[in-house]
């Protein structure tokens, strides 16, 4: 009798984390779309090189860095689809959701700083082990870096 109770708890459990963790996910996409669309004209380029025509006034260092880690549902369900092999779209997710914030964050770094655009923009991502002897991914780190320029005329 107890086994039935505590598969139901463990489904219980997989359900609630599932639903919270796609509340969250659902929330953050939307204010991720809303910051996208109101920092869309901040240029942020992979250039190396500043634009023909862009004259440069001042430059320095922004940075956006984020830490999102994977809820308990996708993490089980990630360590059954690496039993078959393929793609995991839950972590596919998950990175597609901290390289956006990571480049947001930089946006309104190079915002508050005064900046009119960023140059030579990199991504370095690294993951998080869980605390169990570095087994599996806790979550990852977005590092999003580049030259953020003050331009004598902003682009338009």
């Amino acid at each position: 009798m107890g086994d039935p109770i505590a598969i139901g708890a463990f489904l219980a459990f997989l359900l609630g984390t599932y639903v919270v963790g796609s509340w969250i996910e659902h929330r953050h996409y939307r204010t991720i779309r809303q910051r996208e669309q109101r920092w869309r004209r901040l240029p942020v380029v992979t250039f190396r090189q500043v634009p023909a025509g862009w004259r440069v006034e001042d430059s320095g260092l922004v940075t956006g860095n984020v830490v999102i880690s994977v809820d308990y549902f996708k993490r089980v369900l990630a360590g059954l689809r690496a039993l078959v092999g393929g793609p995991v779209k839950s972590y596919e997710l998950l990175l597609d959701r901290a390289r956006r914030e990571a480049l947001l964050r930089l946006k309104q770094e190079a915002m508050q700083g005064g900046f009119h655009a960023v140059i030579n923009v990199r991504l370095e991502t690294s993951r998080l082990a869980n605390a169990r002897g570095g087994e599996g991914v806790a979550g990852v780190e977005v590092l999003a870096f580049g030259t953020g320029l003050k331009l004598s005329q902003p682009p338009a």
